[in-house]
């Protein structure tokens, strides 16, 4: 059995992702981040790539995590702003306890994958890639 099929509402990884979006792309610099990426689509692929390491249907077809974000400065604070998020969409959509547990453990078996310590440890993705730095996002 997995934390997925144990679930009575399926939905509620979706609805969590969706809330999650709407606080990110409302975050006064947060957003910033993702000005280039349509909320829908990042949505949809959050959901899949969620659902699929809960243990429910392998249907990510994105980035692998470090992957993804080489081009971003990810420090303890942007990533537990990132997690503040996470948690007040979890409690909003009121999502279950065993739901929130498993995948704050999934988020955080990730952390010392993609934080780094400088500007100079991130890497552009594409050659039109920019580093996303925080501080100077802010």
């Amino acid at each position: 059995m997995s934390v997925y099929s144990d679930l009575v509402n399926k939905e509620i990884i979706f609805k969590v992702n969706e809330k999650f979006y709407e606080l990110v792309y409302d975050h006064p610099w947060l957003s910033k981040f993702f000005q280039h990426t349509d909320q829908e689509f990042i949505t949809k692929q959050q959901t899949d790539f969620v659902t699929g390491a809960l243990g429910g249907p392998k249907n990510y077809s994105g980035r692998l995590v470090k992957d993804a974000h080489t081009h971003i400065l990810v420090t303890d604070e942007l990533f537990e702003l990132r997690k503040s998020l996470l948690v007040k969409a979890m409690e909003e959509v009121n999502a279950p306890q065993e739901l929130r547990e498993a995948w704050l453990k999934i988020d955080d078996a990730f952390k010392a994958t993609i934080l780094k310590k400088s500007v100079s440890d991130c890497e552009k993705r594409f050659f039109t890639d920019e580093i996303l730095d925080f501080k100077k996002v802010g």
